[in-house]
């Protein structure tokens, strides 16, 4: 899975993810602001695990972080990241963009007063095995603030590809998105060894103004990497079909259902 994920964020399956700021930027900025709304980050070091083009990192450097480190496993996401914080104005100083495994993160013991997973968790092969890394790279008394799938989330466009897709390509494929609820969220912190925990759940709906508009922001933000199976001179008939289909069924609200996990850990 983590191969299929990296090299569909690296744009190998599909040239969609190379718009994904363009088409996708400020929808996953709202998911963001949900998510960061009782975070504290003044003068504080963050990691953000997953952390793409560095949204989320960003986002804490404006609200007070002293410096932030945006992991991920797509080396082309960092790099989109990285250009942008150079347009911002930002050095290596404040923000750094690293490639990692969030199962196997590449710190120390108790590094980081902040660390940050968002909607990237839902594509973790081993959830449990990446919160005890995010645990463990967390400062006593500090804390975590993580972003998973809710049931609903993206299911209007997750549906129409299921239907769509040619499933000669997909049968025995585990279907990887991971939704979790808000019991199994706080179950998992727990097991890990997080206190003060509490969750949330969010949903809303995006209304896109034509299917080609939804379609396109579900296959950019998601990179279309399930298409590893397909052969390349198949691909772009395989997504031309997808969007035929959201066209034929005017399928145009895609909806957000996120939850969120606070914890802090133990001094």
């Amino acid at each position: 899975m983590k191969d299929r994920v990296k090299k569909g964020y690296d744009g190998e399956y599909s040239q969609h993810v190379t718009h994904y700021d363009e088409i996708a930027g400020e929808l996953q900025k709202r998911a963001a602001a949900y998510q960061l709304y009782k975070c504290d980050f003044q003068g504080k070091h963050v990691l953000d695990v997953g952390g793409g083009t560095g949204i989320i990192a960003l986002m804490a450097l404006e609200m007070g972080a002293s410096k932030a480190i945006c992991g991920d496993i797509s080396e082309f996401m960092l790099k989109q990241g990285r250009n942008k914080a150079k347009n911002l104005g930002y050095n290596s100083d404040r923000i750094e963009f690293r490639q990692l495994d969030a199962e196997a993160l590449p710190f120390k013991n108790d590094s980081f007063d902040v660390v940050i997973t968002g909607m990237a968790f839902g594509l973790f092969p081993d959830q449990g095995e990446a919160v005890k890394e995010m645990f463990r790279v967390l400062r006593p008394g500090g804390f975590i603030s993580l972003g998973a799938h809710g049931p609903e989330h993206y299911w209007e466009a997750v549906d129409a590809s299921l239907r769509v897709m040619n499933k000669k390509y997909f049968l025995g494929y585990r279907f990887e998105f991971w939704p979790r609820n808000e019991k199994q969220i706080h179950a998992l912190m727990k097991r890990t060894g997080f206190t003060d925990i509490s969750t949330n759940r969010f949903i809303w709906r995006n209304l896109f103004k034509t299917s080609e508009d939804a379609c396109k922001f579900f296959t950019s933000v998601t990179s279309s990497w399930w298409f590893s199976k397909i052969p390349e001179a198949r691909r772009a008939q395989e997504d031309a079909r997808t969007l035929k289909y959201f066209e034929r069924n005017d399928i145009r609200v895609i909806t957000d259902d996120i939850i969120i996990g606070f914890g802090i850990k133990p001094l």
